[in-house]
């Protein structure tokens, strides 16, 4: 006997919410479909879609996780994350696509501190009361490593090894409405343009944001550019550079954070005008007070190492539900 066709059953995902400095992190650990692809990286690319741009993926059941938890009414605008994969190898305790509003990125540092103590706090990656623990993450850009730094059985701070960052180009002509400026680019495993402006205060914000989408805007048939820090002088402190930053980034998006992978594009940059040395710490500020530091490891013939420092915190344990029946479906976007 047949009987009425039964709806649909509703779309369930669990995360672990945290934040880095700020900016949110939100790891989907349960719900996901498969995401096909033998790495990271052509995980990601398959997500894309063959043509698509990474602020353009193509629909799916994977895409419509991401569109459900970065917009609202269960996300929001600055929303960021990242989809738990399989590693390219057993080498690594887990792979990751990095997800936003717009798409997936490359590379992410918030997100890989936030993954450090999660795969810590979780019980995924055993660690010492005291002392400290190595994550290896496998993410679209090679392999990275957090450096979970534990005291009296809690998590104090979290570094994080990016890939090699090497400089791409100096004082780029870029025209704009503000003017002809001119930016200087570095791959830290995502693309930024760096911009030095005389203030980075909320109050600023708007402007800011409006010149960091017209410098992308400007680049991307060049390059494949994935952000665009503008970054204001404060007073050295007695270890190195100090300077406080808001990073532009896909679309439009604004991190809250002082942006890991761009805190790296910043050393490289700043080695190389003489003003960072091995013995030397950037201290990286975001535009809400929050602080990452940066230093150099080593040089290879692919670019400079990097380590930046900062701290995750956990913010919540989310069970988000799509019902077949809700008429705003993955919700919406201001």
């Amino acid at each position: 006997m047949t009987g009425r066709p039964q709806p649909p059953e509703p779309l369930e995902i669990r995360t672990v919410d945290y934040h880095a400095a700020g900016e949110p992190f939100r790891i989907v650990v349960d719900g996901l479909p498969p995401v096909p692809g033998d790495s990271v990286a052509e995980r990601r690319a398959i997500a894309l879609g063959a043509g698509r741009a990474a602020t353009d993926p193509r629909p799916g059941p994977l895409d419509t996780v991401r569109q459900l938890l970065t917009r609202e009414p269960r996300g929001h605008a600055g929303m960021y994350g990242g989809f738990l994969v399989p590693p390219d190898d057993d080498e690594a305790h887990l792979g990751v696509l990095f997800f936003h509003k717009d798409g997936y990125s490359t590379a992410c540092g918030h997100g890989t501190i936030a993954l450090g103590a999660w795969a810590v706090d979780s019980g995924l990656v055993p660690a010492p009361a005291d002392g400290t623990a190595h994550v290896r993450i496998d993410v679209p850009s090679g392999r990275v490593t957090a450096l979970v730094h534990r005291s009296g059985g809690r998590t104090t701070a979290v570094a994080f090894r990016n890939v090699p960052t090497r400089v791409l180009a100096r004082k780029r002509a870029v025209a704009t409405s503000f003017g002809t400026l001119e930016v200087d680019l570095a791959d830290s495993g995502a693309i930024y343009a760096s911009l030095a402006v005389d203030a980075v205060t909320p109050a600023e914000l708007p402007r800011l944001a409006a010149l960091g989408r017209e410098i992308r805007a400007a680049l991307l048939a060049e390059y494949d550019l994935y952000g665009v820090i503008l970054h204001q002088e404060l007073p050295d402190t007695p270890v190195g550079p100090n300077q406080r930053n808001v990073t532009v980034f896909a679309d439009g998006q604004i991190d809250r954070s002082p942006c890991g992978s761009g805190t790296s594009a910043r050393l490289a940059l700043l080695a190389e005008d003489g003003r960072l040395g091995r013995q030397q710490e950037l201290r990286h500020e975001s535009i809400v007070g929050t602080v990452f530091t940066g230093r150099l490891l080593g040089r290879r013939a692919d670019g400079v190492l990097t380590e930046v420092t900062g701290q995750a915190h956990r913010t919540g344990v989310h069970q988000f539900v799509l019902d077949p029946a809700d008429p705003l479906g993955t919700g919406f976007l201001l």
